[in-house]
Formats: C-alpha cells, structure tokens, sequence
C-alpha cells in the first residue's frame, strides 16, 4: 500500500497524468459547451446517469472536473462541484438542501452577501433563518429544533474574526439530524479540513486564497459524493446555472499549485502584522487568531495549522480615524476582497457587509470602526513601514 501523497503534491499531481494527454505537463483546457457521443444509446445512457461521461458544460466538463477531484483530495472529501462563485456555491448548496417550512440555524457573524441572501432571499421563500451566536456550541443546542435542516458557519467569520468549534457544533446539529454547512474561504483546506472536524459539506469562494491572484472570480463545494451530485444536478444545473468557466477552472489549477508556499508566506507575514498592530498605541483591538490575546486561541490551534492572514483591527476615534488611515496608505490597496499577492484594506460596515442595518450590523458583532485587512506576499517590512506612516499621526495623538 502506497504512503499518501502530502498536501503540496496532490495539489499539483492528483488526477492528472501528462502521458495520457499527449505528454502535456499542464492540463488541456477544454473550451466546449458540448460533447459528442459515440452512438446514440451510449448519449442516452449518459443522460440517463447509466454512464459516465461529458454531456453539456453546464452539467460538467473535463477541466472542471479535475479541478473537483484537486479540491476533494486536499479537503478530505469524496468529491467536489465547481461553480462560477462563491455566492454560486452558497446558494446551489441551499437551494438543493432546503424547502419551505425549513429552519437554517447560521452564527451570528456572517459575509454580507451571504446574510443578505439569507435574511432578503431565503426568508422570502418560506425558510426561517435563525443565528445563533456559535461560539458558545450550548447556544446550539439551545436553538435546535425539528425543523432545522442545516447548520452553517465560516471560520474565521467574515470580517470579525470569530471561530466556531467545528467538532462540537458538528456533533451537536448531527444529534438533532442536521446537515453542516462550513465557508473555509478564510482558512482554505491547507489550515482547516472542516470535514475531518465532522463538518459535512464545505463551500469556498475561490476567488480567494485558492485563486490567489486577484483575476478569477470562482466557487467550490465538497461533500459525500450523493450528495454533491445532488447539487450539482439541482442547485447548479436548474436552480442558479452558477456554471464555472474553463477557462476560470484552469486558473484556480494554476492557483492550488502555489498555495502551500503562499499560504506559508501569508500567514507568517500576518503573525509580524499582527504582533505589530497589537503594540501601537493608537490600536485598540486586534483580531486574529494567532494572538494569544485572541479569545478563542485555544480553538485555533485545535482545528488549524496556521491562524491564517486576515486581521480585523479597531483604531482609537473608530471609523473616522480608519478612514483618514486608509487613506494615507501607500501600497496597501484600497480594496475588497482578499487573499490575492497584493495587500487589501477596507472598511466592512460601508463596503462588504453594507447589507447590514446599522442595528444588525451592531447585533452581530460588526462595528462602525472595523477594518479588515488581508495580509499579502510583499516583504513584510514594506507592509508595516506602509502601516506605520499612515498610523503616525493617530500614535502621535495617542502618546499625547
């Protein structure tokens, strides 16, 4: 029995072989919306799930699914549907699983579009949306009921940093017959496996860290394989028509190749961030799980690797003194998103969960003054010397 290949070479290697495609070092890319079939019976028996193969690239396509069985390996699934965002993911997962009449129990923190499709989208269509705040797991049980279907969370939550213990809140919507939902867009499969915590299914906005250049827009789910193919034949094919490109497939390939080094570099490029963050006194609050200052540090070193390279800080004078700091900055980039080469800031309450209220925005633990930002692959030095000046004249004010 052969030693299983580690996290880097299956990210590069797994389900691919150049000599079965001419010699090919890089995978062919398969710009086709059909597929042709060798007789007419063995079409109907593709179509009528008889037989494996490539009808529509709505359905599949052969650059895609090598990109799925890449993201299923390393997440630790049984396979993986790849769609044209994360959003896409999001939403053909819960278009597949719910009905109305259904409850889906979310944290109390959530990504803004994701809670707006929850609260503006689901809700209308009869699905009772419940958060919980799950970083106590009791509050969960607390909360369940016959009707909840699904349990979903990020860890690390979007943008406030708050983690979930993905192992005891699994444990405790499984007892109920629930079905766990978990983003890992912040921590991508290389920190946290939330299916080897319990979790059932995992979605990604692979725009992100997996992508990991800024110039693709994507999504990714895995799970079991029944229930992938659920989705993938219902939420994505009929329900959004969320259909990932080829050509986008391709670059998310390209993408897993490099992500252990960049995550590596991320991530202790974030901890020098965040230590540095943490010692200036115009700062009042950092976020990030690898501070032992953090709340929930314990559960960080419980179920990922590294505390990954999103940091949420809070300035003394709150928005108004980030937003005189975002714009002093430099070469840190003004900027949604994350987990591209470049360094991106922004502000959450305006931008990126605008879809809260101000009074949901206060329930559910995102404040006015919250700044987000994502740590990149420039050297470190030039990412605090860039920090540094723009905070020079809220330390000047604060040593007054």
């Amino acid at each position: 029995m052969s030693t299983p290949k580690g996290f880097a070479t299956r990210a590069i290697h797994h389900a691919y072989n150049p000599l079965d495609n001419g010699g090919a070092l890089t995978p062919p890319l398969h710009l086709t919306s059909t597929f042709s079939f060798e007789s007419a019976e063995a079409g109907g028996e593709m179509f009528a799930g008889e037989r494996e193969g490539h009808i529509y690239s709505r359905i599949s396509n052969p650059t895609c699914d090598l990109l799925e069985q890449r993201i299923a390996t390393l997440e630790g699934a049984e396979a993986g549907l790849a769609l044209s965002s994360g959003m896409g993911a999001i939403t053909a997962v819960f278009w597949t699983l719910l009905s109305p009449g259904d409850e889906v129990i979310v944290d109390k923190t959530l990504y803004g579009c994701t809670f707006a499709f929850m609260q503006h989208g689901l809700a209308k269509w009869g699905v009772k949306i419940t958060h919980v705040d799950m970083t106590e797991p009791e509050n969960l049980r607390t909360a369940i009921s016959d009707n909840t279907r699904v349990v979903y969370f990020e860890t690390p939550a979007n943008p406030n940093m708050r983690l979930v213990d993905i192992s005891k809140v699994s444990k405790i919507a499984h007892d109920a017959g629930a079905t766990v939902v978990v983003d890992n867009t912040y921590a991508t499969p290389y920190l946290t496996r939330p299916i080897a915590h319990g979790a059932d299914i995992v979605v990604h906005s692979a725009t992100k860290y997996l992508g990991g250049h800024g110039d693709v827009v994507a999504g990714l789910v895995v799970g079991k394989l029944e229930q992938v193919t659920e989705i993938r034949l219902v939420g994505m094919k009929d329900m959004t028509g969320a259909v990932m490109a080829p050509f986008n497939a391709m670059l998310i390939l390209r993408g897993l190749k490099t992500l252990a080094l960049r995550m590596d570099r991320h991530c202790a490029s974030a901890m020098k961030v965040a230590d540095w963050l943490e010692a200036q006194p115009g700062v009042q609050a950092v976020h990030f799980p690898g501070l032992t200052s953090f709340p929930q540090h314990d559960v960080a070193r419980a179920q990922m690797d590294q505390p990954g390279a999103m940091i949420a800080f809070e300035l003394d004078g709150g928005i108004d003194a980030g937003r005189q700091m975002m714009n002093r900055l430099n070469m840190i980039q003004r900027a949604v998103s994350l987990g591209d080469a470049e360094t991106l800031i922004q502000h959450p309450a305006s931008m990126t969960h605008s879809t809260y209220s101000p009074e949901e925005r206060e329930a559910h633990g995102i404040s006015d003054g919250l700044i987000r930002l994502s740590v990149g692959l420039e050297e470190v030095a030039d990412i605090i010397a860039d920090l540094d000046a723009a905070l020079a004249p809220f330390l000047v004010q604060a040593a007054e």
